[in-house]
């Protein structure tokens, strides 16, 4: 079985691009297969430092075929600078990048229609990033206004935008009466000019058209010739649309589950499920985190970890590692063994904490609620056990950590059930330990 999957187990950030990037001098083809440019990955070789959001952390390894899926949405604007961006870093992209033609595309009112939605009513924020993913994927799934990247490329594109476009002038002259606008939302004032943005997204179309094919066809091609793909997930499980922390979540299935629908291969021929996860917890945006340390412990892990958006810069929220959370994830996404990423933040604290189970409404429980409302309530039971002072991101031997820190991680793989295989001690590709 030719395909090896990525999966983040936690909030997101759990520094998978690094594993990707480590992974793909063992693939032909990286994928990615859902999410958009909320996502990010960095990726640290030969001591340069690169960012994505889009393009897949394989695009680093010249013999690489990478992979956009139709599970993806893009803002062709984003794209296209992430490109530039990386090839005036000396980062040769051409062939080795494939968009599929059924990725949807992601318009000025998405963008607009993300921050209206977080603006009316007064429940406790999602935490959107604003940048139209949501409300991409909301058409996607309504269909009639949604447009797909191949759809610009044919002649009744121009006629596709105009009857769009009419409806959305008609949908946001409705919002504007719901909205006060002392809160000072730009771009939403004057109704969309279609002729404009039609000539936009044809200029975007013939700048994207090299990269722009059927990769659903190509993927299977691939299985067929018994090539090595390596699938790259975007978020964390615990954002999953369905089986996340909802409504707290992304709009895609960001655990191990959305692979097949997102890629279009067959959940057979993934034969190895690699979970990504910290030696703590964080989370970006609104929703329940119940082992978040909003106190000084918190502060010294976003410091020393550097936690903050990729993509957004948005500071972290930080707490001690959830066991309970991460079990749940584990099962989900089916994974068959772990990678233990950052353990290197957590020099110099004299004693560690690991959430084994939650006290919810008088009982304890080690199963993961369904439902955000109980998860708020939801107090962390902890393990208390012993931290490490030596300095650790030069270790390249499992034997060679202190003995606590060798503790921590067998406790870990021990509470989720799982093994760990791969233990980061840094950001650098050299700074990793192969257990």
């Amino acid at each position: 079985m030719p395909g090896t999957a990525i999966v983040g187990l936690q909030w997101g950030d759990e520094a998978k691009g690094k594993i990707v990037d480590l992974l793909t001098s063992q693939s032909d083809i990286v994928v990615r297969y859902q999410g958009g440019a909320n996502a990010g990955h960095t990726v640290v070789a030969e001591g340069k430092k690169y960012k994505l959001s889009l393009i897949p952390s394989g695009i680093f390894r010249s013999h690489v075929q990478c992979v956009i899926a139709g599970g993806v949405v893009l803002h062709p604007e984003t794209i296209l600078k992430e490109i530039n961006t990386l090839t005036s870093q000396g980062v040769s992209i051409g062939k080795n990048l494939m968009m599929s033609d059924r990725a949807h595309v992601i318009f000025p009112w998405h963008h607009i229609e993300d921050v209206l939605f977080n603006k009316i009513g007064n429940s406790e924020p999602i935490g959107t990033t604003m940048r139209g993913i949501g409300p991409c994927y909301r058409d996607k799934v309504g269909r009639s206004l949604a447009v797909r990247l191949g759809d610009l490329y044919r002649p009744t594109f121009k006629e596709q935008i105009a009857n769009i476009i009419e409806v959305k002038n008609r949908v946001f002259a409705g919002l504007l009466e719901s909205v006060d606008h002392s809160q000072g939302i730009p771009g939403i004032d004057a109704e969309f000019d279609a002729d404009r943005i039609y000539q936009e997204y044809t200029e975007y179309a013939q700048r994207l058209r090299p990269y722009v094919a059927d990769t659903t066809e190509y993927l299977l091609d691939a299985i067929d010739a018994d090539r090595r793909i390596l699938f790259e997930g975007a978020q964390g499980s615990l954002l999953d649309i369905d089986h996340g922390t909802f409504p707290y979540v992304t709009s895609s299935n960001s655990s191990g589950v959305g692979i097949a629908n997102g890629s279009g291969v067959p959940p057979r021929f993934v034969s190895k499920m690699i979970g990504i996860i910290k030696a703590y917890t964080t989370r970006v945006g609104g929703g329940p985190c119940p082992t978040e340390q909003s106190n000084e412990i918190g502060q010294k892990i976003r410091d020393r970890g550097n936690e903050y958006g990729t993509v957004t810069k948005r500071p972290r929220r930080c707490g001690w590692f959830d066991a309970v959370a991460v079990r749940y994830t584990a099962r989900l996404s089916g994974v068959d063994t772990l990678s233990l990423m950052l353990l290197d933040v957590l020099n110099t604290f004299d004693t560690l904490q690991i959430c084994t189970a939650y006290e919810l409404d008088g009982r304890r429980t080690h199963t993961f609620p369904s439902a955000s409302e109980e998860l708020w309530r939801a107090k962390p039971v902890y393990e208390t056990v012993p931290g490490w002072s030596e300095e650790i991101t030069g270790v390249r031997k499992f034997d060679d950590l202190p003995v606590n820190a060798q503790n921590y991680v067998k406790r870990i793989s021990e509470l989720i059930g799982k093994p760990i295989e791969l233990i980061s001690v840094g950001p650098d590709r050299e700074q990793t330990i192969w257990v």
